[in-house]
């Protein structure tokens, strides 16, 4: 395998404001064959899809080559790629759409360990449909979350299980596939967040078990939106509500209103950046993207050796992400020192690591942390030794005062 990092840095041009970022969990910089797709998208001729006009026949095609990539990146089939304006609004919409065969006595289980957007929406629609929800806890010292753990709360009424494949607050990589099975033999769905896990490691949506996977195009390089990738046979069974012109065929049955044609255009661009990031594979896009994932899990795993040495050097600092499998996340607070201060410390110095819980208030809540969280530190494919170097002396620093 082959990783150059110092030609990919000189594909991000937000780069060059020499800002070491360390905020990828919660939304990546952009390379410049996205920034180039998506211009190019709107500078030809375009209009809603269909085949009478260039305009027509030029949507049509970057929906579909989306659509394809998409499948490529999560080992999915494109006919069961569904768009929306973010994997929050696609849960929601899903939400509802499965509630409505729901009944009392029936329930759904959610996890202590996820993002509030695969937490709130089954929450709210179990309460409308008079359905049980049942919590999956994990061990807070650990932050694991077993199999175990979820079959706790499993029962013959379970109707789905909504997890996350990684957490974005602490990185945690739960067992999926374990769990899918799991969920399977009750007779449940399950519904995958995989927003933070894409963007660090080759998703099989089959071996996962998922019945439904969400992730975000923004977290791995991508333009703004979200993407729900499930069997199309199993979205046939589904009836969302939706315009009574709008087309029954699926996946579009989901998609509402018209697709931000340039978005997808930028998405297909950095499904395409992605596969090229081990410069020697050779291969399908998907035999490329496998190798180019072996490679960034191994440069990404080095930085994140470098930081777990650095950090363990420093004073008073606690580090909350310790699960045994995980993403190159971590979370930290400090003895005596708020995090928000040492966030607005290293911002100073040009070193971007955000403050906060990040929407897992759930999660935040169980580490004793509260609604505050604390400092997130996410490594992303374009950090480099210089980077971590960087924000370790600016925490030596701030600790130092």
């Amino acid at each position: 395998m082959t990783y150059d990092i110092t030609a990919l840095r000189s594909q991000f041009p937000a780069l060059n404001a020499g800002t070491a970022h360390f905020d990828g969990p919660g939304g990546t910089q952009t390379p410049q064959p996205v920034i180039r797709a998506v211009a190019d998208a709107l500078a030809q001729p375009l209009s809603n899809r269909g085949g009478g006009t260039p305009g027509e026949r030029h949507a049509e095609s970057i929906v579909a080559r989306a659509r394809q990539a998409l499948a490529d990146l999560l080992g999915a089939h494109p006919a069961g790629i569904v768009f929306g304006r973010s994997a929050t609004q696609l849960t929601y919409d899903f939400s509802r759409a499965l509630a409505k065969a729901w009944s009392a006595g029936d329930e759904v289980v959610v996890t202590r360990l996820d993002h509030d957007a695969n937490i709130r929406p089954w929450v709210q629609a179990a309460a409308q449909a008079g359905a049980t929800v049942r919590w999956a806890d994990f061990d807070p010292a650990t932050g694991e979350l077993t199999a175990a753990d979820v079959r706790a709360v499993l029962s013959p009424r379970t109707r789905l299980v909504a997890v996350t494949a990684a957490s974005n607050l602490i990185g945690t990589r739960p067992p999926i596939a374990e769990i899918s099975g799991l969920a399977r033999d009750t007779g449940a769905l399950t519904y995958v967040d995989g927003v933070h896990h894409t963007a660090h490691a080759l998703v099989d949506l089959e071996r996962l078990g998922a019945d439904f996977f969400v992730c975000s195009p923004y977290k791995f390089l991508g333009p703004h939106h979200g993407v729900l990738a499930a069997r199309p046979e199993l979205l046939e069974t589904l009836r969302p509500d939706k315009l009574l012109p709008s087309t029954d065929a699926v996946p579009e049955r989901f998609e509402l209103g018209t697709l931000p044609y340039e978005f997808l255009a930028g998405t297909e661009a950095a499904v395409d950046f992605l596969a090229g990031l081990d410069t020697e594979a050779t291969g399908t896009r998907r035999q490329r993207l496998a190798s180019a994932f072996m490679a960034l899990e191994a440069h990404e795993q080095a930085l994140r050796t470098q930081l777990d040495k650095g950090l363990s050097s420093l004073p008073g600092v606690q580090v909350h992400s310790k699960a045994a499998d995980r993403t190159p996340t971590l979370l930290l607070t400090f003895d005596g020192r708020s995090s928000v201060e040492a966030y607005r410390f290293l911002a100073e110095r040009g070193v971007h690591a955000p403050s906060g819980s990040f929407y897992a208030i759930e999660a935040s809540r169980r580490l004793g942390l509260g609604d505050t969280g604390g400092l997130r530190i996410g490594l992303a494919p374009y950090n480099n030794t210089e980077d971590v170097e960087r924000l370790l002396e600016g925490l030596s620093e701030f600790l130092a005062l």
